[in-house]
């Protein structure tokens, strides 16, 4: 395992819910990124937009910061054709819209609060993963 990091990832997921402890702390609202980037495009207040916006400018920044002194080089997928990429972004974005949520509100927030419904989504989330990487990588050979 070449990539194993347990300090790092450890202190990522402290952050992570630090952060979405502190957001619903100060603003009663999930850490779920799928919602408040759409709420970025559709809230109605300007104070729901900025708030938003605050936190997505934020998630920039601080992946900025951390590249700057963690630099990093990711391998070129070459075996990846953009429009894949696109149809996969797209798929997940309708995932997300009908799951009512991501990963992160379901997986990190929900969870936490022991929410039924988000511990029936985080389960479907993994299942589908495991099998789309076996069905990529046993059946397709991709």
């Amino acid at each position: 395992m070449e990539n194993f990091t347990p300090y790092l990832s450890l202190a990522g997921g402290a952050l992570i819910g630090i952060s979405a402890s502190i957001l619903m702390y100060l603003n009663g609202r999930i850490a779920g990124i799928s919602g408040i980037v759409a709420g970025v495009f559709s809230a109605s207040s300007i104070t729901e937009k900025a708030w938003r916006l605050a936190f997505v400018i934020g998630l920039i920044i601080g992946g900025a910061i951390y590249m700057h002194f963690f630099p990093i080089t990711i391998a070129p997928r070459e075996f990846m054709s953009t429009e894949l990429l696109i149809v996969g972004g797209l798929v997940i974005g309708f995932g997300t819209a009908m799951g009512s949520g991501c990963t992160s509100g379901h997986g990190i927030c929900g969870v936490s609060r022991f929410s039924l419904r988000s511990l029936v989504a985080t389960a479907t989330f993994l299942l589908s993963g495991i099998v789309t990487v076996y069905v990529f990588k046993q059946i397709i050979g991709s």
